[in-house]
C-alpha cells in the first residue's frame, strides 16, 4: 500500500480534544494524490478526468493530537470505468479509521463514464488489496 503522513495540528481538534470527522476525508484525499497522477500527471484541473461518485469512512477508535498519523491506500476493486479506493488511517501503530471511495472516470465533454484505459488498468492492478470485507 502506498503511504503518506500527516501531523496532526492544534485546529483540526475539536472540543472533545480529539481529531474532528471531518478531517479525515481530507486527509484520505490528499493520500490519493498518486492515484490521481495516474490518470493526469500534471493534476491540470482543466483536464481532470475523474469524478467521486461515493466515499464512506469508518471511525474505529479517536485520534488525538500529539502523534503524526499515516494513510495506506491501496485500491481494492477496478471495474470498466471505475474503481474503488481502500485506506487505512493508523496512528501509533493502531489502526483508527477505514475508508473507501468509488472513483469513476469521467468524460467531462459527453458528461459520461469512460473506459480505463489498459495502460492505467495495469497500475491500478499494481494496487490491489484485500480488505476485511472481502
Amino acid at each position: 500500500m502506498l503511504e503518506e503522513s500527516f501531523a496532526v495540528r492544534f485546529y483540526e481538534t475539536d472540543a472533545l480534544k480529539h481529531v474532528s470527522n471531518t478531517v479525515l476525508v481530507g486527509w484520505f484525499e490528499a493520500a490519493r494524490f498518486p492515484i490521481f497522477k495516474l490518470f493526469t500527471p500534471d493534476l491540470d484541473l482543466d483536464n481532470w478526468p475523474l469524478i467521486l461518485a461515493n466515499y464512506s469512512v469508518d471511525f474505529l477508535q479517536q485520534i488525538y493530537m500529539g502523534s503524526d498519523v499515516t494513510v495506506k491506500t491501496g485500491v481494492s476493486r477496478i471495474g470498466n470505468s471505475s474503481f474503488v479506493v481502500y485506506q487505512e488511517l493508523w496512528q501509533d501503530a493502531k489502526l483508527k479509521a477505514t475508508g473507501s471511495t468509488t472513483m469513476v472516470h469521467f468524460d467531462y465533454k459527453t458528461q459520461r463514464s469512460a473506459p480505463i484505459s489498459a495502460q492505467i488498468r495495469d497500475k491500478l492492478s499494481a494496487m490491489l488489496v484485500e480488505t476485511q470485507s472481502e
